[in-house]
């Protein structure tokens, strides 16, 4: 792509630069690199012509009236060139290695923070930050969910973080935006149908959970009942997950049913407590355990 004027005078505070021919040949070759699947090359080329797009777009409108008519063109085509240069980095990191995926993805993340790419490569990007080392994600969620306050990958990953911390309200918290995030967000354009509803139930599912489980152990029964309820059909064939989803499920169910007499909400508590106790696992023993008490609470009730 070639500028239909050459050697465009834009005054800077220094004198006039003329940019148009370095900009054009930056962003050919650029475009070169990205078909070739050069990283080493894209990284370098990206760089500049961000420097010089933000010098153009930046630069005061010409005085002179020829060139004052043909200005916005120009800004128009350096601005596409800005963006291109975010292309470059996200496209040819997310196809690379994890080590370059990191570099490239990390460069794009200084230049332009909010760049539509960033939000689409998350979740490349944070995988290949774990494989790099144990929570090396967190420090890049933790700084990018500013920008992204509704990246489900984002959310995920932050939620997850503080339940294992044991911070409680700030797990619930971001597992309730991650619901929220993956039950608004479009499906991407390249993706299929079949993938995404994949996606969704991950996203969907490790929110549920997290905030059920959490408001479980914190004694918010009505809150966890709903939310594990919700879970359920996303988290089947994982025991590690349907274990404390049930033993909550039948915990909080049956403290409502205490609560209000509710004989039929007793015994959905005993068939959640004694799924959990077909589950191997930390819950099993006390679930069975549960089964039994809430099985003699029910007889007792009208």
């Amino acid at each position: 792509m070639r500028l239909s004027v050459v050697g465009i005078a834009i005054f800077l505070m220094t004198g006039p630069v003329v940019v148009a021919d370095e900009l054009d040949d930056t962003y050919q070759s650029l475009q070169d690199a990205v078909a070739k699947k050069d990283a080493a090359q894209v990284k370098k080329l990206a760089v500049p012509l961000f420097e010089l797009s933000r010098k153009v777009i930046a630069a005061p409108v010409p005085t002179s009236a020829i060139e004052k008519e043909d200005w916005p063109n120009h800004v128009k085509y350096a601005q596409e060139a800005e963006g291109y240069a975010q292309y470059a980095l996200f496209a040819t990191g997310v196809q690379a290695d994890a080590a370059t995926m990191i570099d490239l993805l990390a460069l794009l993340e200084q230049q332009s923070p909010k760049s539509k790419y960033l939000d689409q490569g998350y979740a490349a990007y944070l995988a290949a930050l774990r494989q790099a080392g144990k929570d090396a994600d967190i420090p890049v969620a933790e700084k990018a969910i500013v920008n992204f306050p509704s990246n489900p990958d984002l959310l995920a990953v932050l939620a997850e973080n503080a339940r294992i911390k044991n911070q409680a309200d700030r797990a619930i918290s971001f597992a309730n935006r991650l619901v929220a995030a993956a039950n608004s967000r479009q499906k991407p354009e390249a993706e299929s149908a079949a993938d995404w509803e994949r996606q969704k139930s991950v996203w969907l599912g490790r929110g549920y959970w997290i905030s059920g489980v959490l408001n479980g152990a914190k004694s918010l029964y009505a809150l966890s009942n709903k939310s594990l309820r919700a879970a359920l059909p996303y988290i089947k064939g994982e025991p590690a997950l349907m274990g404390p989803a049930l033993f909550y499920l039948g915990f909080s169910n049956y403290n409502l049913a205490t609560m209000t007499n509710n004989k039929a909400q007793m015994l959905e508590a005993q068939k959640f407590s004694e799924q959990c106790a077909a589950i191997e696992g930390a819950y099993q023993n006390q679930c069975y355990k549960n089964s039994m008490a809430m099985k003699d609470a029910a007889a007792k009730m009208r």
